[in-house]
């Protein structure tokens, strides 16, 4: 990823708010020191003013990238999310979409939503589904493979409404409505990413077992994967917010440095 952002060449101006803390600052260094960003430090005593002048500067044309520095997740977003002043683009709705590079699976995985959206409605599904598959293809995957994840490969529109629209979503992405991608499911962890599995247990799907990107039913299935990989799997991870007028690092206080510097990374692409 780094690789390739040097090779594109060009610096992305990148707002970081209240740089207060070793890892952000780990991140921002190591990106200016690699050439792909020029950070814009925004500090102060009163952290709700840092948050508003960063989203000022982007609508100024002053910044391309917001990161969050040793400022509270609400705090920044109460900026972001302001109606009048903030940088939800219109009709959009905010979402966190996540990158990962783990250990025993061949390419990255990309999944959402681990961060913002409790129980998305079928709009918003929707929405991530379209920037998870906007995310991948800038990340060179002409056709992602992306699986709508349940914890079984039924339908069960009384026990668990939302899997009867999984079988909309699928209709809808085969008249090109997504753009290009394949999307199937209901499918599990397992049967995304392994055909192992999916072979054992008799199932026939387009993913085949080797899935690019994960949407998840919910925030708490989205962020228990999200933290098992980090703490288990050994997962190098990378995360942005897609639906505003840039993208948007807003990494957690746990987050290691290096993951900060993959979400600054992915955030530049």
């Amino acid at each position: 990823m780094t690789r390739f952002l040097q090779e594109r060449g060009g610096k992305k101006r990148v707002a970081v708010v209240c740089a207060d803390d070793a890892s952000t600052r780990y991140a921002v260094e190591k990106g200016s020191e690699m050439g792909f960003i020029e950070p814009l430090y925004v500090e102060g005593d009163d952290k709700d003013e840092c948050a508003r002048r960063a989203v000022s500067m982007v609508h100024n044309g002053e910044a391309d990238i917001i990161m969050k520095g040793l400022i509270n997740t609400d705090n920044l977003l109460r900026a972001i999310l302001d109606k009048e002043h903030g940088i939800l683009r219109p009709g959009r709705v905010l979402t966190h979409v996540c990158m990962a590079e783990i250990p025993k699976y061949e390419k990255l995985l990309f999944f959402t939503d681990a961060a913002v959206i409790p129980i998305p409605t079928k709009q918003q599904r929707r929405q991530q589904i379209g920037y998870i598959n906007y995310v991948c293809h800038a990340l060179g995957i002409e056709e992602p493979r992306i699986a709508l994840i349940h914890c079984a490969e039924k339908v069960s529109e009384k026990t668990f409404p939302y899997t009867k629209d999984y079988l909309d979503i699928i209709a809808e992405s085969q008249t090109g409505k997504y753009g290009r991608c394949i999307i199937d499911g209901p499918l599990d962890l397992k049967t995304s990413l392994d055909s192992v599995s999916l072979r054992e247990k008799g199932i026939h799907s387009a993913i085949d077992g080797q899935a690019d990107a994960l949407i998840f039913p919910d925030i708490v299935a989205g962020n228990v994967f999200y933290k098992t990989l980090t703490l288990f799997a050994y997962a190098k991870t990378a995360g942005v917010l897609q639906g505003t007028l840039c993208p948007c690092v807003v990494s957690s206080r746990a987050d290691s440095p290096e993951s900060k510097f993959y979400s600054l990374a992915l955030a530049a692409i």
